[in-house]
């Protein structure tokens, strides 16, 4: 059964730095944890879930929402099972549960439990 931990997250002040980890187990030699593209996601609160970065499954390409690209960088160490999320100058409207979520054209996706950011002085 596919399992994600997700760490990193906590309490920052505006202009502070986070990053968060993903680490998936549970992945199948037939469908291994390199064959997805992993994205991070967030829910701000009272709002909907938004997607914050995506990478493929060679961590050849990326893509970031307009409101955190030149602050956040997402990266993946497929020799780890892992994914990454790189925050900085962080604003308060960064504040959500950020999700890791694997995915592939053909196969069900997965989801972490999530984890809290919180920016705030």
């Amino acid at each position: 059964q596919v399992h994600f931990v997700e760490s990193g997250g906590g309490l920052v002040q505006p202009g502070g730095s986070l990053r968060l980890s993903c680490a998936a187990s549970g992945f199948t030699s037939g469908f291994p944890f390199s064959i997805y593209d992993m994205d991070w996601y967030r829910r701000p609160p009272g709002k909907e879930r938004e997607l914050v970065a995506a990478i493929t499954s060679d961590g050849s390409s990326t893509n970031y929402a307009n409101s955190v690209k030149g602050r956040f960088t997402i990266s993946r160490d497929n020799t780890k099972n892992s994914v990454y999320l790189q925050m900085n100058s962080l604003k308060p409207e960064d504040t959500a549960v950020y999700y890791c979520h694997a995915n592939h054209r053909r196969l069900s996706p997965y989801w972490g439990q999530g984890i809290q950011v919180t920016v705030s002085s």
